[in-house]
């Protein structure tokens, strides 16, 4: 089972480990809220995990225009 980083605003492909060995605490997974894992984590039907973090452009972006969070794309 792997886990894949994604973007949760531009959905670029950002890293994908192999968390065999790792535990969840390793990961910083034990830091989220059960509200925080469900919507930065998801599974599909393979069992890989998919987390939804910010890429580096995107985050320039709020940092710059927080105001563009509250659209469903940063960038149309």
């Amino acid at each position: 089972m792997a886990i894949e980083y994604i973007c949760r605003y531009c959905q670029i492909y950002l890293g994908r480990i192999d968390p065999d060995g790792l535990t969840e605490a390793q990961l910083g997974f034990d830091q989220l809220t059960p509200e925080e894992r469900k919507d930065i984590i998801t599974n599909d039907i393979d069992g890989n995990q998919y987390v939804h973090v910010v890429c580096e452009t995107c985050q320039e972006v709020l940092e710059s225009y927080p105001e563009r969070s509250l659209l469903p794309s940063l960038f149309h």
